[in-house]
């Protein structure tokens, strides 16, 4: 997870970046910041919390500059510190440098030891200071060409967005397997086409986010996506595009799945219509007589709306979320996480009272949160609770930006479809099926995505499972 937002040259980029995380807020919780550039001067605002409450008037207007990039993060549990808050910066004999991550890097811990080694000093537990350590001892003359070599040294995930003194620098891991995508602002010329573009690529408004959500609130349209392994530099002279090596391309399919906000675009394609087409492909693979379709809202609410299209069950809103608490899935720490189910959901006994209740939800990762939800549900009167999942079974941990638990916690790793769906107290459980879920995300083969969460196939070879401990220390 974790959300990057950059923009170049527009003479409220500080307020520019604050709504651009705003929108991107779902994608971290726990901590936010902004580095502003001022004609080559770096400013930062960094704290935890959330974006509202960090960037009030009087912080905003410490950040001066027509240059800015931001971050929101979440970690796993123990993670959770003042000195890991991004966007990171530091000071180098090439200038200044501000760097936002989101992914994570699979050989943070084996470089980390090599450079500290060789008299390293590190401020954080951050894997992306390894790049910026990586950086520093490289012998080229340029922070693009510095960012080539780090990058050419390390395995993971990153999308990255960067500021020196007088460029915006945005770049994608080989793979893609976190989003991130280039948009401009009206105002500064067409950007719907090459000739539109070609007239004044020059010209301000560039904006870089993690998702075309942060541009619809800017009002700026989406140009492109970055492409898996491309670095884009953007500064006086205009655009210039450098290639990193090739790779497969492995777009996180967990974006489509529940991350991502529905009215965004990954790699151009429709969150919300895949979301759909998981549902129906769903209510294909796993019918059932029903008299009611209930999301478990916010993430399972499209899923829950394709299930109901294609099997002619009624959608009802039987759960009604608290919109003033998080994320459950993303929260550090078991205890928040289980009494935030109370917390967040409540159900509605007279849509419920009786009935036989199909409930959707995105994953099941534990299974513990599932268990409370179908309580739940039949404490609110229901007859039946026939739980779907619009996802295949999670039997793996990811380990390039995702929270998931170590294997040995995934409901699916030890139990069988059978015994999850005892252990969660429902009438009957359905998962979608790998298959389905490639053809509900358009994938044309299943090297499209990445999927190792749900079949084990890792683009990028781990060489063992972290310790919990190691896991408390990722940076993502």
């Amino acid at each position: 997870m974790c959300g990057v937002f950059g923009i170049w040259r527009h003479p409220e980029a500080a307020n520019l970046s604050y709504l651009g995380l705003h929108a991107l807020q779902h994608r971290g919780q726990e901590s936010a910041g902004v580095v502003s550039n001022d004609r080559g001067i770096l400013h930062a605002v960094r704290a935890m919390g959330q974006v509202r409450k960090i960037f009030t008037r009087d912080a905003l207007a410490q950040l001066p500059g027509d240059i800015a990039i931001g971050h929101v993060r979440y970690t796993t549990s123990g993670g959770s510190l003042v000195k890991n808050i991004q966007p990171l910066w530091a000071q180098s004999r090439l200038g200044s440098i501000a760097v936002a991550h989101n992914g994570n890097l699979v050989d943070e811990a084996e470089l980390r030891a090599k450079l500290e080694e060789q008299g390293a000093i590190f401020s954080s537990h951050s894997d992306t200071e390894v790049i910026l350590q990586l950086m520093a001892r490289s012998r080229a003359d340029d922070f693009v060409a510095q960012l080539v070599d780090a990058l050419g040294q390390v395995r993971g995930a990153y999308s990255l967005v960067l500021t020196t003194e007088d460029k915006l620098i945005a770049v994608r891991d080989p793979h893609g397997f976190r989003p991130l995508v280039l948009g401009r602002l009206s105002g500064y010329g067409d950007p719907t086409g090459p000739a539109g573009l070609a007239a004044n690529p020059r010209a301000g408004g560039w904006v870089v986010a993690s998702e075309t959500a942060a541009f619809d609130l800017l009002e700026a349209q989406r140009v492109r996506d970055i492409e898996p392994g491309e670095l884009l530099v953007i500064d006086e002279h205009g655009l210039t595009s450098h290639r990193l090596p090739r790779a497969p391309r492995r777009l996180c399919v967990f974006e489509h799945v529940y991350f991502a906000r529905p009215d965004s675009l990954l790699d151009g394609a429709s969150v919300y219509e895949a979301r759909i087409a998981m549902g129906e492909q769903l209510a294909q693979e796993h019918p059932v007589p029903a008299d009611a379709v209930v999301p478990v809202p916010d993430s399972g609410v499209v899923a829950a709306l394709g299930y109901a299209r294609h099997s002619g069950i009624p959608f009802e809103m039987g759960l009604i979320r608290n919109h003033y608490v998080g994320r459950t899935f993303i929260e550090p720490s078991d205890s928040i996480r289980h009494f935030g189910v109370r917390l967040k959901l409540n159900a509605v006994p007279h849509l419920l009272r009786d009935k036989r209740v199909v409930v959707v939800d995105d994953s099941l990762v534990r299974g513990t949160t599932s268990r409370k939800i179908v309580r739940l549900i039949r404490h609110a009167g229901a007859r039946e609770v026939h739980v779907r999942i619009s996802s295949p079974p999670v039997n793996g941990s990811c380990f390039y930006g995702i929270d998931t638990p170590t294997r040995a916690e995934l409901a699916a790793s030890t139990q069988s479809v059978e015994q999850i769906c005892s252990a969660i107290e429902a009438d009957s459980l359905g998962y979608l099926s790998a298959p389905g879920l490639r053809r509900a995300v358009g994938a044309d083969d299943h090297k499209s995505f990445c999927d190792a969460c749900f079949t084990g196939d890792y683009p990028v070879p781990i060489a063992r499972e972290p310790s919990p401990r190691q896991l408390r220390l990722i940076e993502v």
